[in-house]
């Protein structure tokens, strides 16, 4: 028996909030194959940022996280620096809006769109 362990790392998470509005933006595109992909990019005042946009195919290395009838798709570069986050949702003063909470970030912007590793 070796001493390696295995590592499985953690998944991601649709919040219900999050599930609730893809599902009425689905709606209101009348294409219910869509989903949200959520990826990363460099660039932002922190050295990396978050991006949204709607996906109707999925590619082979992609991952598919689901919460109900609602799916997000994340490519296997992004899902690096996203593994263990949670995808939400939230209305407030700044506007309505997706966030991540990325336990992997170092620090953040203000705004919460870029973050470093």
């Amino acid at each position: 028996m070796s001493g390696a362990e295995s590592f499985v790392p953690a998944p991601m998470y649709l919040t219900d909030a999050a599930a609730q509005r893809l599902g009425a933006l689905v709606e209101e595109e009348g294409n219910p194959g869509l989903k949200l992909r959520v990826y990363v990019t460099g660039g932002g005042c922190s050295g990396f940022q978050y991006g949204f946009d709607f996906a109707d195919t999925v590619g082979d290395e992609d991952t598919i996280i689901e919460n109900g009838t609602a799916s997000m798709v994340v490519d296997a570069l992004s899902y690096q620096y996203l593994v263990g986050s949670t995808v939400d949702f939230e209305e407030g003063l700044a506007g309505a809006r997706f966030i991540i909470k990325n336990p992997n970030a170092t620090s953040t912007c203000g705004c919460g769109a870029s973050f470093a590793v």
